[in-house]
């Protein structure tokens, strides 16, 4: 695959966010949240109100795979001292196993056939998977979920905790919903190198999500490959992240000049994950991500 070569930022501007990363005044950046309109459980306009009580001064809705609830959330942004980015995460594959890129800024205009697709996708492997279960003797049904939502595990999950087949989120996945396990249906094939490349041609900046739950190899053997597809970002801070683990991706990212993000990838209340706000990410981060947008657009998309 070859992609178009696009201007370094700035090196200062990187080194800069290289030493004020995860310190500094509390600015409250979150990068990386989902809503009813993928496998979260608050509606758009719930999760901007959440985020302000918290003191989230930006906040991305990263969505699996939609785009539909940006709109709402941006409006209802405009009653908060809060700015909304714009952002989706992509389910992609690689060498057989998931693997998400985010993508921050996209023109949305040119994502929206697309994503069209993947929704579709998103549908059609929910379908197998309930046809699964019912094979295995514990039919469910899922709610209707409306126009643009992607559905997803954590909504099989829902279903099988209402139907009381389990008795947590987690036992419906340990025994069901995880990978390699009975019910389990992998992504339709679309690969992470298509991914990357599908967010820059729309202006996107693809980052890597949480990559240290990949389970397809080594952080720093897969790294190259995709820095060859054209990948832009490592998201740094998540919850899933040990100290040293993000230590060892803030050195990958200096190393090959990489933005880095982070996020709390919030879900809604009472899920077991941190609460929005939890890292109080600097604002020095949204600059350099803003600028590869900037970037993209004028050298990739234009």
């Amino acid at each position: 695959m070859v992609v178009k070569t696009v201007p370094r930022l700035n090196r200062a501007t990187l080194e800069k966010q290289q030493r004020t990363f995860g310190v500094g005044p509390y600015i409250m950046l979150e990068l990386h949240c989902h809503s009813q309109y993928s496998d979260g459980t608050l509606t758009p306009t719930q999760l901007v109100q959440t985020a302000a009580a918290a003191g989230v001064k930006v906040l991305a809705l990263t969505d699996h795979d939609t785009m539909s609830g940006c709109s709402e959330a941006a409006e209802a942004a405009q009653g908060y001292d809060l700015t909304l980015v714009p952002g989706v995460e992509l389910s992609t594959v690689y060498r057989g196993r998931s693997m998400h890129i985010l993508g921050f800024y996209p023109n949305r205009d040119r994502l929206e056939a697309p994503l069209k697709e993947r929704l579709q996708g998103r549908k059609q492997r929910a379908q197998q998977m309930l046809d699964k279960l019912h094979q295995l003797g514990y039919p469910v049904e899922l709610p209707q979920l409306g126009e643009g939502v992607a559905p997803s595990r954590p909504h099989l999950a829902r279903a099988l905790l209402a139907a009381g087949y389990v008795n947590s989120w987690d036992e419906a996945f340990d025994r069901f919903l995880g990978e390699g396990k009975p019910a389990y249906v992998g992504y339709a094939k679309f690969s992470a190198e298509e991914g990357i490349a599908l967010l820059r041609s729309c202006g996107a900046v693809p980052v890597w999500a949480h990559p240290y739950l990949f389970a397809g190899g080594n952080v720093e053997e897969v790294l190259p490959h995709l820095l060859e597809a054209g990948l832009m970002g490592v998201e740094v801070y998540h919850p899933h992240h040990r100290r040293s683990q993000q230590e060892r991706l803030q050195q990958l990212c200096q190393q090959n000049s990489l933005l880095m993000t982070g996020g709390t990838d919030y879900h809604g209340p009472g899920l077991g994950a941190k609460a929005l706000n939890s890292f109080a990410l600097p604002m020095s981060l949204l600059a350099p991500l803003k600028a590869a947008a900037t970037h993209l657009k004028a050298y990739e998309v234009g």
